[in-house]
């Protein structure tokens, strides 16, 4: 059974609330209730969050997704009138997904998401479908290779390259091909190749300062709002960047007025360090080798695994300490590891394992994570505030248990408490989960890319932009 403390649920209630979006409570008049959290735009003269919660708006006449009171002659709409059209028909068609429990497509749907596995699988498929209909991404192309407009492809930050690179090809179907029908902005500053080509070799202390790398992105944004009416318009509201490097967050801190409503699209996603679950977006941190993709499943059975818990890693950070105090080769149910024996492999023994223990390090983000849910192994998330990937659709309590960081001690009595029917149901939707982050390239709808895509696209139904 996961266990929660007052530090965990803080942890998860601003994503909650944000993830109320796609659950329904039975009735409209509730709906008042599910936005009321989640309007982190300030009402200007061109940036409006929607004046009720988007549910309730979804359903009230301030949002006429009909021409039955339009003028019979009308003035000719401009792009962004024509963009935000688009939006509220997005908006109405997610409320219709909701009241019927059914989805409306053109096309036929491979892929029908269901189970509680979803806060509402309902809302969640038609606001996939509406996105692949609609959503449109502009990255802008001014800078050069290697700062802008590449990334890493292999190793822990390779989600940031990958990204990068499926966005701005030209075969991406979400790649606007005018910025004036773009409904977000892209800005392809890697910051894992800033550190690499500006910071590397790092010699002295002084080295690890991020002046340089606040000065190349605020000069990025710079130039293209200089150049461009887009930011200025939405004072950044709309626009966003991805980044799985550590240093990503202290991009924004130098100048938090420029980046006020600016979306972050991180793997280091701390709370406790500014990141704003209502506005940012959780990037799953993925190791991929340099042999390819690497998303092999290799997991057991559930009844064919003998080990009750693993974890093998280096003693990062204070929580792994703590974990190693208690744990490191001290059980063989509870199999932790700062250095695997010879001859064991890592990837078999998480598909071996029941539960896989996903501590926190230095930083909160672990690619343990996603490994877990390759193989089949409930993941225990052991941290404190981590916001986790994609909360705003995914009920992680349906597949994961959350262990406070003061319980490590009890890690093998909580986890035998779990019964076994449950776990197995908690392993039947782990599998079910796996392909939202399998990363595919081309992209692929509901993988990982499409995910965090959709993260964003829901950031953008929140708010209205005007002329």
């Amino acid at each position: 059974m996961a266990v929660f403390n007052l530090d965990k649920l803080c942890l998860i209630l601003p994503a909650f609330l944000f993830l109320l979006l796609l659950f329904p409570l039975g009735g409209q008049h509730h709906l008042t209730l599910l936005f009321s959290s989640f309007n982190p735009i300030k009402a200007n003269s061109s940036t409006t969050p929607l004046e009720a919660p988007v549910l309730d708006a979804f359903a009230s006449t301030s949002i006429n997704t009909s021409n039955e009171d339009e003028p019979k002659t009308q003035k000719k709409r401009s792009s962004l009138e024509r963009v935000e059209e688009g939006l509220s028909k997005a908006r109405a068609a997610i409320q219709e997904a909701i009241r019927s429990k059914n989805y409306t497509s053109h096309k036929k749907e491979t892929f029908i998401p269901k189970g509680s596995v979803y806060w509402n699988s309902h809302a969640f498929h038609q606001s996939h479908i509406e996105m692949v209909k609609r959503f449109k991404v502009w990255p802008y192309k001014e800078g050069e290779r290697p700062l802008v407009h590449d990334g890493p492809l292999n190793n822990i930050y390779s989600i940031e390259g990958h990204f990068i690179d499926e966005v701005e090809s030209k075969g991406s179907p979400f790649r606007a091909q005018d910025p004036d029908e773009a409904h977000v902005f892209f800005l392809p500053v890697s910051v894992a190749s800033i550190v690499h080509f500006i910071y590397l070799p790092i010699t002295a202390a002084a080295d690890y300062s991020r002046d340089r790398l606040r000065r190349v992105v605020t000069d990025y944004v710079h130039i293209v709002a200089k150049k461009y009416p887009y930011w200025n318009r939405s004072n950044g509201a709309d626009h966003f960047m991805v980044s799985c490097h550590d240093w990503a967050p202290d991009v924004s801190i130098a100048n938090s007025e420029l980046f006020n409503k600016f979306i972050r699209v991180l793997c280091n996603a701390n709370i406790s360090t500014g990141f704003r679950p209502p506005r940012d977006v959780l990037l799953p941190e993925i190791y991929l080798p340099f042999s390819g993709l690497g998303t092999t499943h290799m997991g057991q059975a559930p009844n064919n695994r003998p080990i009750l818990a693993f974890f093998e890693g280096r003693a990062h950070g204070y929580i792994r300490q703590v974990l190693f105090k208690h744990w490191k080769n001290k059980d063989n149910e509870v199999q932790v590891h700062e250095l695997l024996p010879k001859g064991k492999n890592y990837t078999r023994l998480m598909g071996q394992s029941k539960f896989c223990l996903c501590p926190s390090g230095f930083e909160v983000a672990s690619p343990r994570v996603v490994e877990a849910i390759y193989q089949g192994c409930v993941p225990v998330i052991i941290s404190n505030n981590y916001s986790l990937p994609f909360s705003d659709v995914l009920n992680w309590s349906q597949f994961s248990v959350q262990i406070p960081v003061e319980k490590i001690p009890e890690i093998k009595m909580i986890l035998q408490r779990i019964s076994n029917s449950k776990y197995l149901r908690m392993h039947e939707r782990v599998k079910r989960v796996q392909r939202h982050f399998v990363l595919n390239r081309p992209a692929k709808p509901f993988d990982v890319i499409h995910m965090v895509l959709h993260s964003l696209w829901l950031r953008r139904l929140n708010f209205r932009l005007s002329d």
